[in-house]
């Protein structure tokens, strides 16, 4: 891989110090490629020049490099503080990147007047609550931050049922000359024009915020014994007053399913991550109150992902340097808690490090994304003491953010009880955010840009992308059909697909097959481009006789891509077809099964000598090659099945009846096991395959009786 490399870059590789930092790596025209951080820079970024990629994606990013930049730093927390803050505001195109779409909103109740609610501005003596987004201040007590703007509105209405605080703007408040509506439905004290002292009213906005800290049972004893308190004395008004308001915060609290645990702030986050795409969903406790959650979808998964690189002393994690990674907090925590993150005892890691220690294992892909997400999210955004996770964090993230916060983070992976139901709640919330977004964003046209840039095809016009997929199907050789399917315009063309009856070879020789198949839907598209001078003119469909269609000028075109179900010898037979035929051999790809033929392990072979790749089993490249492989499959049983059929129990009775189309016939036959089944099914039965209405099934049971 270093040889295409200038010798400049290599030195400067080669000078790289021992020391931690911040790594960059820059394209030829000067386009940031990716961010990543080390404890030892010159061994980390040596690791990327000194191996050989191949065709994966990191060899693809890797032979783009050509210019690096390094920032040494004093600690590997600061590298990772500086590598996210770049990640967040350059935005390179291998990393794991979460984009901000606003600011968090907050409960802002305003001023600092004196507890006995004494001041010189009687705006700032009466305290208002109101919903705030923005930089926050030393002037105003905030309370969040709140996962959106519903959670600050419900949070201020509760505030007004229970202690009846202002939210009227200071203008309006300082021109009132009689109460507001929200005075007549019990929503407001109306201090405006005096309807309450400014000590009274100081009193409920702190009891109003020590019902946002959490400390709810406190201050019900507090309400409890100044109600006592009114009674003896016989202060019979006040007492009612009181014993109002405990009511009605004892309804809120039951409403509103505020908790009584010892959690006060706690932000759990749980991560789902599924067809090349990732979902974070942040849910968020304030005070004790459950207050909702917010679902984040990070870019660049496939390509962070194909990044991560082993190293003898650890493995990369997350944006840096797994090997940079330990074990997380241990401190302990109620309910034994798990805390942490790369326990070699329950881990069972293998292998040494540099040092001569355990070596890590390798994070999973939701580790990593909880990562990058942890990094670049909290950057900004104050930290709560507790973090529960779904998946594990490093302890040198952990150890960043709390340096950064000034308090110690700790982070719970398998929490108990109300946290267990919380994680629960966020996993659940996760899978179906990632479901909708999957639904939304078209998953096809999705995977046809990934396919398109995991195999480096033409972007520009992902609609008219055609691939074109064959497979070969027999019973020990008997009725051998070739199917080929078609997928343009991000679907599949039924109404394009077609099956070549394969004869003049010896029963099972799929490679025979192969080779037939593709010399007779592809003999005559050679033809047209050699009349026409040898000129692809890209995609198009071919036509009933097998032969592709023509263009408006009356030329024949190639797919953009030739699949093929099968490994090295079905590319190997693909290859010399084309060879023979002048055709690109660039075209070809083979989907090869992996190991123990499990789905998701599926390598591409490549026909003009490019090494395997391996796409991953989460890769929306993957799925959709895996998606036409398949249909190429089923398209090309239930021909064979037919023709099977067809043979053994006379199944052409079926075609000489009107209305039995090769659809509608295939069907039958699926349903019923063949022609003997249709002809023992009666009418309602026949009435149970799609497409045949009473009179037909009517037709179909005279016909074969």
């Amino acid at each position: 891989m270093s040889e295409s490399h200038s010798e400049e870059l290599l030195a400067q590789v080669a000078a790289l110090p021992a020391l931690p930092g911040v790594y960059r790596y820059f394209d030829a025209q000067g386009a940031l490629l990716y961010v990543g951080k080390a404890l030892h820079l010159k061994r980390r970024v040596s690791s990327y020049f000194q191996k050989n990629h191949g065709g994966t994606r990191i060899g693809h990013m890797v032979s783009k490099i050509a210019r690096l930049e390094t920032t040494v730093v004093r600690s590997e927390a600061e590298a990772l503080l500086l590598e996210n803050n770049l990640i967040k505001s350059l935005q390179p195109k291998y990393n794991i990147l979460f984009r901000d779409d606003k600011s968090y909103p907050y409960l802002k109740i305003t001023g600092l007047a004196a507890q006995d609610g004494t001041s010189s501005v009687p705006t700032q003596a009466f305290a208002r609550i109101a919903y705030y987004r923005g930089a926050v201040d030393k002037h105003h007590r905030y309370f969040g931050p709140y996962p959106n703007g519903w959670a600050v509105k419900e949070t201020i209405l509760l505030l007004q049922k229970v202690f009846r605080l202002r939210t009227c703007e200071d203008t309006v408040f300082a021109n009132r000359t009689r109460p507001c509506l929200l005075y007549q439905i019990k929503r407001c004290t109306a201090p405006c024009v005096g309807l309450i002292s400014g000590p009274a009213y100081a009193q409920d906005v702190a009891h109003a915020q020590a019902l946002l800290r959490g400390e709810t049972q406190d201050l019900l004893k507090e309400l409890e014994a100044r109600m006592m308190a009114h009674s003896e004395r016989l202060e019979f008004e006040q007492a009612a007053e009181l014993r109002n308001q405990i009511t009605a915060l004892a309804r809120v609290l039951h409403q509103q399913s505020i908790e009584t645990v010892s959690d006060k702030d706690v932000d759990i986050l749980a991560v789902k991550v599924q067809g090349g795409r990732a979902c974070v969903n942040l849910a968020m406790v304030r005070g004790g109150r459950h207050l909702g959650d917010r679902a984040y979808f990070p870019v660049h998964i496939e390509d962070a992902q194909a990044l991560f690189q082993p190293e003898a002393d650890g493995a990369e994690a997350g944006q840096g340097d797994a090997s940079d990674a330990g074990p997380g907090h241990s401190e302990g925590q109620n309910q034994g808690e798990g805390q942490g993150y790369g326990d070699s005892e329950s881990e069972g890691a293998e292998g040494l490090d540099r040092a001569g220690h355990p070596a890590l294992p390798a994070p999973a892909i939701e580790a990593r994304v909880l990562e990058a997400f942890i990094a670049q999210h909290y950057l900004g955004v104050p930290v709560p003491p507790v973090l529960v996770a779904s998946a594990p964090v490093s302890k040198a993230l952990l150890d960043a953010l709390s340096a950064q916060q000034g308090v110690r983070i700790n982070l719970v992976q398998q929490p108990r009880e109300q946290r267990r139901a919380w994680l629960e709640m966020a996993q659940k919330n996760a899978d179906l955010q990632l479901a909708r977004l999957l639904a939304e964003e078209g998953s096809q046209q999705a995977r046809t840009r990934a396919l398109a840039q995991a195999l480096d095809l033409p972007q520009d016009d992902l609609d008219s992308l055609s691939i074109e997929c064959f497979d070969i199907s027999h019973t020990a050789g008997e009725a051998t059909q070739a199917s080929c399917v078609v997928f343009h315009h991000h679907k599949m063309q039924a109404s394009e697909y077609r099956r070549f009856n394969i004869d003049g070879i010896t029963g099972g020789d799929d490679y025979a097959a192969m080779r037939q198949v593709l010399q007779r839907r592809y003999s005559k598209v050679a033809e047209a481009q050699r009349e026409a001078g040898g000129i692809d003119f890209g995609a198009a469909a071919p036509d009933a006789a097998g032969a592709a269609s023509a263009s408006p000028k009356g030329q024949a075109r190639l797919p953009d891509l030739v699949l093929v179900d099968g490994g090295v010898g079905q590319v190997a037979v693909a290859r010399e077809v084309f060879v023979q035929l002048g055709l690109d051999v660039s075209r070809i790809v083979g989907v090869e099964k992996g190991e123990g033929r499990k789905v998701g392990l599926e390598e591409l072979v490549f026909a003009d000598g490019r090494e395997k790749v391996y796409l991953g089993a989460d890769s929306a490249a993957l799925m959709l090659v895996a998606q036409i492989r398949d249909e190429a499959h089923r398209f090309a049983i239930t021909g064979m099945r037919a023709a099977r059929a067809k043979v053994r129990v006379g199944g052409g009775q079926l075609q000489e009846i009107a209305g039995i189309g090769p659809k509608k016939r295939a069907r039958l036959l699926q349903r019923f096991g063949g022609v003997r089944g249709v002809a023992a099914a009666s009418v309602e039965d026949l009435m149970t395959v799609e497409g045949i209405s009473h009179a037909l099934a009517q037709e179909v049971y005279r016909a074969l009786r």
